[in-house]
């Protein structure tokens, strides 16, 4: 069975975790810090809301299956085919009110991302790949995504989402970067990665990133023509210390400064 049989199935999942989320936006909900009295990082009863109805809906209807989530941990993560899920990327954004979050379900196949899927419910985009081709859904149609070309950091746009992600050296890697690229723009999350695959942002650098941060965007921006590594040119599905570029050029470029 290949991913694209579970595009269908993806789709249930969005629309599932949707409407669970979208009664608590821009409402009075209150987040619990998860930090343990480091930096702030919060959740809310719609994160556990949405994660919990996918998870429910993926057992019903794949009981081999395993997943990795966010809130409630993994299951069977060892089984050929693995959902994994962030039910709201973004949890910052999303209690300050701002539309600048996603719904991350990723699929991998033996270990390898299969399929993927961003779905901002308040603005009715979901972004999707299969690593050959990425495309963006909208109540107006589909449109295929496709990465822009850009040939030196000097012509590209950068995003991070925060510095406070980095240890003091990653922090110093990144600003030589970052006084290298033409734009800097901070506070996107998942957001950053879909604007690469649809060829609006040039480079994403960020690190600390936990396998249900990066899963599903992988598909996405290889399908529309890009490129995610780890720093050091690994793989990125297990997170970490985490490059995504829409050209090979500034891939490379970036890569090595951050490894200089």
């Amino acid at each position: 069975m290949s991913a694209v049989d579970f595009s269908a199935f993806v789709d249930e999942l969005a629309a599932l975790s949707g409407a669970a989320i979208l009664p608590f936006f821009r409402s009075s909900l209150s987040a619990m810090d998860k930090s343990n009295g480091g930096v702030f990082d919060p959740v809310t009863e719609a994160d556990r809301a949405s994660e919990a109805v996918m998870r429910s809906r993926i057992k019903t209807t794949f009981p081999d299956h395993g997943i990795i989530g966010e809130e409630f941990g993994s299951e069977k993560p060892d089984a050929e085919f693995v959902w994994v899920l962030d039910p709201i990327d973004g949890t910052k954004a999303f209690i300050s009110g701002l539309p600048l979050w996603g719904t991350l379900i990723g699929l991998t196949r033996n270990g390898h991302p299969a399929f993927g899927m961003m779905n901002q419910p308040y603005t009715k985009e979901r972004f999707f790949g299969d690593g050959g081709a990425a495309t963006l859904r909208t109540p107006a149609g589909d449109r295929p995504l496709k990465t822009r070309a850009c040939a030196s950091l000097a012509e590209a746009t950068l995003s991070c989402t925060s510095t406070t992600m980095f240890n003091a050296k990653e922090l110093k890697s990144f600003q030589k970067v970052e006084k290298a690229a033409r734009l800097t723009r901070f506070g996107y999350d998942c957001y950053a990665f879909c604007m690469v695959a649809a060829g609006f942002i040039d480079l994403v650098i960020e690190s600390n990133l936990k396998p249900y941060d990066i899963v599903a965007l992988i598909p996405i921006i290889e399908g529309a023509g890009g490129i995610v590594t780890t720093w050091d040119g690994g793989s990125p599905v297990n997170g970490g210390a985490i490059i995504a570029a829409g050209d090979k050029r500034i891939h490379a470029a970036a890569m090595e400064l951050l490894n200089a």
